[in-house]
């Protein structure tokens, strides 16, 4: 059995292939940098607990680089669908704690933009939106 790299070949399998390749982004800079990575996002371990940086190693970019490589290396709709919809519940969460948690600030609107976005590029090809 060969494998071939799915380069994509449509506009909306490059649409969909660009949010998994700023996906994969996000994860290797958490994975390789995670105190950089946490610093940008705002979130400070307290330095007690070195285990909190294993966590944005370990889950988080995990996460992230998991899907976003299925997603490049195999390049199937109902990946794209899953990146889509992961990141749609991540904007989600972060629209939920906006309201209920007092975290309205400049940051959390640009985020909330940026995950729409890395929503929509998947979501659209997977649902045949975008040819």
């Amino acid at each position: 059995m060969e494998f071939a790299f799915p380069w994509p070949a449509s506009q909306g399998e490059w649409l969909a292939w660009s949010s998994a390749v700023v996906t994969l982004a996000l994860g290797l800079f958490l994975f390789l940098a995670p105190g950089l990575a946490f610093r940008v996002l705002r979130l400070q371990p307290r330095p007690e607990k070195a285990a909190a940086i294993a966590e944005g190693r370990g889950r988080m970019s995990g996460f992230y680089l998991g899907v976003s490589l299925c997603c490049i290396l195999l390049a199937q709709p109902l990946l794209y669908m899953a990146l889509g919809f992961s990141w749609l519940f991540t904007a989600f969460g972060r629209l939920l704690s906006m309201m209920s948690d007092g975290a309205n600030t400049p940051f959390n609107w640009t985020s909330i933009v940026l995950e729409l976005a890395l929503a929509a590029l998947p979501l659209a090809f997977a649902f045949g939106l975008v040819p």
